[in-house]
């Protein structure tokens, strides 16, 4: 029998201790014959009417000091006391499943050398894409490739909204409420509207392609606040959809190239058929090619799911670590924004006149606001941009093209 610990019974919290009761046949069968026993389940809150009660304990001690529990499910969020819990368990040398992305975008470099320093594991597949396994095929699957570029709609949330003006023509405040009233936005959306979430996740998923730690604070990050029905119609009409990216390019000279902005997203393109809550991620390697992960990115059962199979494989793996780390790099890891350009599609009040002198190769789009033309440039890097933008003197609005 192996004993687990499960520290948040939140939302994922409770729908592992769900998962783990009500598959614990199939679990025990995928452990090698080891059943699985939940022993604890920390909170701050009582839970007298749980049918368990006697799980519950407020005090983390009651975990960490009991050495009958090899491997904690740490679903609290946030980084305290998150932290000092994870670091304190893998030090005594507890293994530790995470579904905790700004722990693991924040912290992972450290908690997964000591992880590794006292022969445990510690797991995060469902800190990115929620229910999609991404994680595992990434350290495991695609190992005998080269990641070229990883390219991902990262967050429900926002892949929601846009959907919503997309296909129903709602503004973005409309969207933002229905999402909210749904349950899939908090009363607070900052994290998500502002691509703060999405740029943790493509952090994550870019430390672990390229070995090396990536630091979200130096991912330029812009979220979906400024995106209007107009800018969406547009898009529409050149054959598009406008989606949050967060992206990563491994370049040639050992760099990453990474932001997170609205991009517009070819129909040809499998991403631009990712609706409503659902997630993508497409890797690109040298010899697989494109490959895509799709699924429900968050919610309680799918997100409690990932942390489940991470549990199962901490279980088979309890004599052994995985060795799943990154480190920080010596030098300078990330490429300057202007090693890469993009072709912008951009809206103005100025006349084509001006717009031919500046914009050399510029292709005009069909107007549909009164006194506005709209054009795609050539491929331009963000100071080039910037500096064509200040010239030009009245941009209504602009967003990347993905390629």
């Amino acid at each position: 029998m192996a004993n687990v610990a499960i520290m948040g019974y939140g939302t994922v919290g409770s729908g592992v201790y769900e998962i783990l009761k009500t598959n614990s046949k199939n679990i025990t069968r995928r452990a090698r014959g080891e059943e699985i026993n939940i022993k604890r389940i920390l909170d701050i809150r009582d839970f007298e009417d749980h049918p368990e009660k006697e799980l519950f304990t407020k005090d983390f001690n009651d975990i960490l000091n009991d050495d009958s529990i090899e491997v904690i499910v740490e679903v609290m969020g946030g980084l305290h006391p998150a932290y000092e819990f994870t670091k304190s368990l893998l030090e005594a040398g507890k293994s530790v499943v995470t579904s905790n992305k700004e722990l693991v975008a924040t912290h992972g470099t450290e908690l997964l050398k000591i992880a590794v320093d006292k022969n445990c594991n510690y797991l995060f597949e469902a800190s990115v894409g929620g229910g999609i396994p991404i994680i595992r095929p990434m350290h495991q699957c695609l190992t005998a490739n080269n990641i070229q570029r990883i390219t991902g709609i990262l967050n429900g949330t926002t892949n929601f909204i846009l959907n919503e003006m997309i296909k129903n023509g709602s503004t973005f405040e409309e969207a933002l409420a229905d999402a909210q009233k749904r349950g899939y936005a908090e009363r607070n959306p900052a994290a998500d509207i502002e691509g703060h979430d999405a740029c943790r996740k493509i952090a994550i998923l870019a430390s672990l392609a390229s070995g090396v730690f990536v630091d979200y604070n130096d991912i330029k990050t812009e979220g979906i606040t400024n995106i209007t029905l107009d800018d969406v119609r547009y898009v529409r009409s050149i054959g598009g959809v406008v989606k949050l990216i967060g992206y990563a390019e491994f370049m040639e000279d050992g760099k990453i190239y990474s932001v997170v902005c609205p991009m517009i997203v070819n129909n040809t393109s499998p991403l631009a058929g990712v609706d409503g809550v659902f997630n993508a991620i497409m890797v690109t390697g040298d010899y697989v090619g494109d490959v895509m992960f799709y699924g429900k990115g968050a919610g309680k059962l799918p997100t409690a799911s990932a942390v489940v199979a991470d549990v199962i494989d901490e279980v088979n793996h309890l004599e052994r670590s995985k060795r799943i780390q990154w480190v920080k790099a010596d030098k300078e890891v990330m490429a300057s924004p202007d090693d890469k350009k993009f072709c912008y599609f951009v809206r103005t009040n100025r006349g084509a006149v001006t717009v031919k002198s500046l914009f050399e190769g510029c292709r005009f789009v069909e107007s549909i606001v009164a006194g506005e033309i709209a054009f795609v440039t050539a491929p331009l890097s963000p100071s080039e941009r910037d500096e064509k933008f200040k010239e030009l003197g009245s941009v209504v609005s602009s967003l990347r093209i993905l390629q």
